[in-house]
């Protein structure tokens, strides 16, 4: 994987992070409150050391139930303690009272109307605990943290999303190349959307690379590097954002709502840098709306026909309840912070620590 540019500009903060479910705690929020009636139970789980798939598959094995038949709003990391919420159908409630797991254990049980789906979540809660973080280090991470809370961060995929090695995107690109086949459909979706996120996350570096520049050199210098109108490299220059928007780019109202084409730069860039909305990057694939003109002259290195649909992805996110606590006895510095769904708190953190 090449190196993902960021936005913040101070040096590596050698700090320990590790992922284990001590220092990496997420707890979902789910999209809706469960009626408390209906035909699903729907049990907030608290797992460690395992995938959501493993959990799934360890309780549909206990209750006697096909794995498909188990719902859930998201897949939680395995190197972690997660709170999550499951569905199936009421009929295993005897059951799963009996149900004892020493890396599974069951919080609290309800009803709902509807299974729970892929994606019925708000986003995520995070704890996590920084280690061997001395008093300088912890004034820059203090510093960071204050650009993030203001600023936001790029919408980067983690690491996660393209496998132990990293390198699943490559298969996904054979997949579609029509060099690799690939019989299992799970396995071929996931490669076929690790190729996606590494599309969509070179896309991003380029434009944060392009935005340094923007900040960094006087307007006919970019002009002559990046080949961009000098009108618009003026126009970018003026942008209190360290993303610089650019005419074509497709944004999104924030924290959710209709995409549209930008259409006065500066209008647009004040109210991307109030939080009231956010540009969009390409996933790559079928029937998906493309940025246009200026824009789409960047986005066009990262396009690809690929063998499913495609769609727009929030760029940029700002992260909320932001919390930092200094143990300074144990050189620990403690996080907490909330992230809507689909964004990566490892992601916070490398561009905290680079």
């Amino acid at each position: 994987m090449e190196q993902l540019q960021r936005y913040l500009n101070h040096a590596k903060i050698d700090v320990v992070f590790k992922q284990t479910k001590d220092d990496f705690v997420v707890t979902e929020v789910p999209l809706y409150e469960f009626s408390g009636e209906g035909e699903h139970l729907i049990l907030k789980i608290r797992k460690k050391d395992l995938s959501t798939w493993d959990a799934v598959e360890i309780i549909s094995n206990h209750v006697g139930c096909k794995v498909r038949d188990i719902g859930y709003a998201g897949l939680k990391d395995k190197n972690a303690m997660t709170i999550q919420s499951i569905s199936l159908h009421k009929s295993f409630e005897e059951k799963i009272n009996n149900f004892e797991h020493p890396n599974i254990k069951i919080l609290e049980k309800t009803y709902h109307n509807n299974k729970i789906k892929v994606g019925h979540l708000k986003g995520n809660k995070f704890f996590i605990r920084l280690k061997r973080v001395n008093l300088v280090d912890q004034r820059k991470i203090e510093q960071a943290l204050s650009s993030i809370v203001t600023l936001g961060m790029p919408n980067y995929f983690g690491f996660q999303r393209f496998g132990i090695e990293g390198d699943n995107y490559k298969k996904g690109k054979d997949i579609i190349d029509g060099k690799l086949k690939e019989k299992r459909r799970n396995l071929k979706q996931m490669y076929i959307n690790a190729y996606q996120s590494h599309l969509f996350n070179s896309w991003l570096s380029k434009r944060i690379e392009i935005s340094k520049l923007v900040e960094a050199f006087e307007p006919k210098e970019i002009y002559e590097k990046l080949n961009l109108p000098l009108d618009v490299v003026k126009e970018m220059k003026k942008q209190k954002h360290p993303l610089k928007l650019i005419t074509g780019d497709l944004l999104s109202h924030y924290p959710f709502g209709k995409i549209f084409t930008i259409e006065d730069l500066e209008t647009e860039s004040n109210k991307f840098y109030e939080r009231d909305r956010v540009p969009t990057g390409l996933l790559a694939g079928k029937r998906v709306k493309n940025s246009e003109g200026l824009a789409y002259e960047i986005e066009k290195e990262f396009d690809a026909k690929t063998l499913q649909d495609g769609a727009r992805r929030f760029a940029w996110v700002f992260p909320d309840e932001v919390e930092s606590n200094y143990k300074e006895d144990k050189n620990w510095m403690e996080l907490q912070f909330y992230l809507p769904k689909g964004s990566y708190a490892t992601e916070l953190i490398a561009e905290i620590i680079h």
